[in-house]
Formats: structure tokens, sequence, C-alpha cells
């Protein structure tokens, strides 16, 4: 097997950006601007969803800016540039909040903001918690807002408070759970809402289910019970078999049920149509006991098949998002090999068998991103920022290993625009205690060393 151990021939030298006493956390893509000259993330204290600040720092001279803050008790994090534009979106909890209605994964919302005009947040998505339920309103909460490469539609994970609410009342059933799904915004708003629930709220943006999660998944089949860590597929989406163009897709992990009764995630595609305001079979906004349905011409596909492992599935750990090749062609994940170890896999939209791309002998140890070229994908192995060659599978560390809390954070390592930085955050101790900095470390050009 090939290590991580070899080095570039010019070790790049990390750059710390922050150094403040409170915690800086980038999100897993597009923390860049861009221009590749901002890194946009949250402010806040240890794990807890507890940020009043959204803010970016210049990847050169450190200079800082505060896009926005929250207020009346609302928290706010998990931001992501827009690819295309100066906007940034991200989570806003409730609020004013009350002892039965704080931030929670099904009480939580997109807000967009323009760095270029600080200070000032648009809602995304409306959300309506009482009938009467809206097409293009969801019912819920929101969460790691991504854009579209060209910048026109946002996708997030959701979960809905109205089933939420029934699956907490022992007296009520025949309705369908709470289940992490999938959704997507466009502009095809404003969506409007009545005031049937002090907490229901107008959004700039159509918003939408685009994945099918079923109760209770047959064993063995492709039903799925959670649909999660979604990425976009291609900068243009990807081509078919045939030649022609899905011109929208996402990738994410489907939970599915083994013939055996156990559970693990599996690669899935969603192909996306150009009109997501049409209703399918049930109605976009949902009812009373289920969730907001799926719009016409949306396909959900299962691409991996891995029951028959030793150790099935995308691997849990670390938490991760699927990611794809620029040109849509490769959609990566994480899977350990027959001997345990978390490598990178790669498996075509289309389907197919996956490959095996790293045959390390450490676990892929992080979250993972693409460059812009579709050569490298950059990601985090035993305390060392690395990257690796696709067409090869040759890993290559960029900062020396650290085996103490300093090392580098599983949630992000991120690729910048234009491929020549990696930015990632790591704990670094000061006089009032540990907290998570920003860093960067510069790409060198691809190198070819021999084989150590």
């Amino acid at each position: 097997m090939a290590s991580a151990s070899a080095t570039l021939a010019a070790a790049p030298v990390e750059r710390q950006l922050t150094s403040a006493a409170q915690g800086h956390v980038l999100t897993n893509i597009n923390c860049w601007s861009p221009d590749g000259q901002w890194l946009v993330y949250d402010v806040r204290t240890g794990d807890a969803f507890n940020g009043r600040y959204i803010e970016q720092v210049h990847a050169r001279t450190g200079e800082v800016q505060r896009l926005y803050e929250a207020t009346q008790g609302a928290f706010c994090g998990v931001v992501t540039y827009s690819p295309a534009d100066s906007r940034v979106v991200f989570i806003h909890g409730p609020e004013n909040p009350t002892a039965d209605w704080t931030y929670h994964f099904t009480r939580r919302r997109g807000a967009v903001v323009d760095a270029a005009r600080p200070g000032t947040a648009r809602p995304l998505d409306a959300m309506t918690y009482a009938p009467p339920f809206v097409p293009g309103a969801l019912r819920g909460g929101s969460h790691v807002h991504v854009f579209s490469p060209d910048g026109r539609w946002v996708s997030s994970t959701y979960e809905d408070e109205v089933l939420a609410r029934l699956d907490a009342d022992p007296r009520s059933a025949g309705h369908e759970p709470n289940q992490r799904n999938i959704g997507v915004s466009v502009p095809a708003g404003p969506v409007r809402v009545s005031s049937s629930h002090p907490r229901n709220h107008d959004g700039d943006a159509f918003s939408v289910l685009v994945s099918r999660t079923v109760a209770q998944p047959k064993p063995g089949s492709d039903e799925i019970s959670r649909a999660f860590e979604e990425g976009w597929v291609g900068t243009q989406g990807y081509l078919r078999p045939d030649g022609t163009r899905q011109s929208r897709a996402l990738a994410f992990q489907g939970l599915v049920t083994s013939a055996t009764g156990s559970t693990h995630a599996e690669v899935f595609v969603v192909d996306l149509p150009d009109d997501l305001t049409r209703a399918g079979e049930a109605p976009l906004e949902g009812t009373a006991t289920t969730r907001p349905a799926v719009p016409a011409g949306t396909h959900q596909r299962r691409l991996t098949f891995t029951d028959h492992r030793a150790a099935p599935g995308v691997a849990a750990v670390p938490r991760h998002w699927l990611r794809t090749s620029p040109d849509g062609a490769l959609i990566a994940f994480l899977m350990k090999d027959e001997a345990g170890v978390v490598q990178i896999w790669t498996i075509s939209p289309n389907g197919g068998e996956p490959r095996q791309v790293t045959r390390n002998r450490e676990d892929i140890a992080s979250a993972i991103s693409w460059s812009a070229d579709g050569q490298r994908i950059a990601h985090v192995m035993a305390g060392r920022v690395c990257v690796t060659e696709v067409a090869t599978g040759r890993t290559q560390s960029l900062t020396p290993p650290r085996t103490d809390v300093g090392s580098p954070a599983p949630l992000a390592c991120v690729f910048s625009p234009d491929g020549r930085s990696i930015a990632y955050q790591r704990e670094v101790v000061g006089a009032t205690g540990s907290f998570s900095q920003i860093f960067v470390v510069d790409v060198p050009a691809l190198d070819r060393p021999s084989q150590p």
C-alpha cells in the first residue's frame, strides 16, 4: 500500500488567519469567495450551535469583515458562498426563542446576505408550521445550504416540525415520520404564507423536497429512511451514456436496510427537472400527516450496492458530504477497504462499479473537496492536510503531522477556486483556552515523487 509519508519537493507553510479567543468554523464546501480572496465562517464556542456572527477573513492579509450579526436571541452559522457572486447563505435560528421553540433540527431556516452589502439578511426558504400549507414553503428546518455552481439554486437537508410533533405525541397514529431529506430552493418566489402559526415566515425562494424516504424500508430494497450529506453533481451536471446532458443533479447518502436487517448508507443520485414548481403524484406542500412531496420529473437512483462487503456502505466516520468532479463524471465518497481502512472511492453518476482511489495505511479523516481541475482531492489523514491525485491514488502531505489538540479538524478541508490553496481549521491553545482557528496552506503544482 502507498502511504502519505511522502513529502512534496518544496514543503508548504501553513498560515494562521484568525487568532481571537473564540471559535471560527468553516463549512465543508464553498467557504471561499468566488475570487479566492476571502474565507467565510461563523463564530461560536465549542460544538454547540451558539454563534451570533457571520464573518469573513482575507486569505492573504488577515483582514476580518463582519457580514451579519444575529439579534433577538437567535443564533446563526454554517455559512457558504455563492460560486457566482457575493452572496452567502447560512442557517438562521429562531428569534425570541421560548421554552417550546428553541433552535432545533426542525426549527431553523436559510438566510442570505450579500457580502457587498453586509448586515441585512433575506429569508431563503418560507416555512409554515400549521395549515394551510403552501406550495414552495416547507414546514421544518433546513441545514447546510449550498449554492449550485451557477449560484441560482440552493440545496440543503431538511427535517419536518409538523411530523416531528406527531412523532412525539403518543396519541398520534397514521402519519409519516419525520425523516431527514434533501431540499432545493429555486428563484421562483417569493412565497407568502399565512399567519396560522406565530412562527410562520415568508421566503424569497420556492423550496421543495427532492428525495424520497419511507418509514420502514424493505430489507434488501433501494428504499431509504434517510437522505443526507448531498452535493451538486458537476459544474454543469453530467453526461448520460447516450451523450445527452443531465443539467442538474444531486448526489447524496441514503440509509438503506440490508437483507439481514442492518442499516448502512449507500450512494444515491437524484436527477432534477428544470422546473421544480410542478407537483407530481402528491402535494408539493404536504399535508397534516405527510411530508412535502417531490416535484414531477425527479428521478432518484441507487448507485452503490455494498451489502456483500465486510464493512458495507459509505463510511459514517468521518462525517463527509459526497463531492463530484467538476466535469460531473465522478462522485467521490469514503468507504472502508477490506482491511477496514477508510479510503477514497469514486463512482460514475451513471452507476457501475466503484473504484478505490487511495490505498493508504491510515484512514481518510475528514470531509473532502476536489480541485478545480478535477485532478486532486483534499482531505486530512494522520493529523496532516493532504492531497490525493485521483488518477494514481498517490497521497501527499502538505502539513507536518499533529497528534495533539492541534490536529486539523475533520469537518472542512476545502480547495480554493483556483486550486492553489486549501483552507482548514484546527484548535489553537491560547491564554483563555483552546479555540478553533482558520488556517490556509498553499498547494504546489502537481508533483510526481517516487513511490515511498
